[in-house]
């Protein structure tokens, strides 16, 4: 499939192009995001989409944000078994129990790291390359995806393996998949 007009009429990464995902796509996916907080909560999040649709999770992500303390790692590290019980009750977000305890995990791995998950992240940034014609040019995993993911994990992070890790590279900009004819791009 390739690029879509939206309700613009611009032509947009399929995906994107629907009402409920227009703002995200134009204004927010592929763009590089920077720091502990924003790229802990592009991880928790993605985490969370696995066997999900985005919409869900995006339209959640107010209340994500509220339940894990605005993604401030070190607020979420200090998270204990009432926190997680505290979470499985929550009806605004995805009330899974491995993802939650992950999160948590992550968050202790994101402290463990000292301000480097930055650095860390960043060192597997896809050299530049040409924009995908159509979805199916876009890959699920990358030898870099493969990589980092292999490095997270080394250092306690859950829920990373290599297609979250992808998306997760998508999502903060270290990968340009917005289609060939997409009108929008990172700037």
């Amino acid at each position: 499939m390739s690029a879509i007009p939206g309700p613009d009429g611009l032509l947009r990464c399929p995906w994107g192009a629907a009402p409920d995902m227009l703002e995200y796509h134009d204004t927010e996916w592929g763009r590089p995001v920077h720091g502990d907080v924003g790229l802990f909560e592009r991880l928790t999040l993605e985490a969370f989409q696995s066997g999900l649709s985005w919409a869900i999770i995006l339209r959640k992500r107010p209340a994500f944000r509220e339940a894990f303390a605005g993604f401030d790692p070190h607020a979420v590290a200090a998270f204990g078994d009432a926190d997680v019980e505290r979470l499985l009750a929550d009806a605004g977000i995805v009330r899974n129990r491995a993802k939650i305890e992950a999160t948590l995990a992550n968050a202790r791995a994101v402290v463990a790291l000292d301000g480097q998950l930055d650095a860390q992240i960043w060192s597997f940034a896809q050299p530049e390359r040409p924009r995908p014609r159509s979805l199916a040019d876009v890959p699920a995993t990358t030898t870099e995806s493969i990589a980092l993911a292999k490095q997270l994990k080394s250092q306690g992070f859950r829920f990373v393996g290599p297609t979250t890790a992808y998306a997760l590279m998508q999502a903060v900009g270290l990968v340009d998949d917005h289609l060939e004819a997409c009108v929008t791009a990172p700037v």
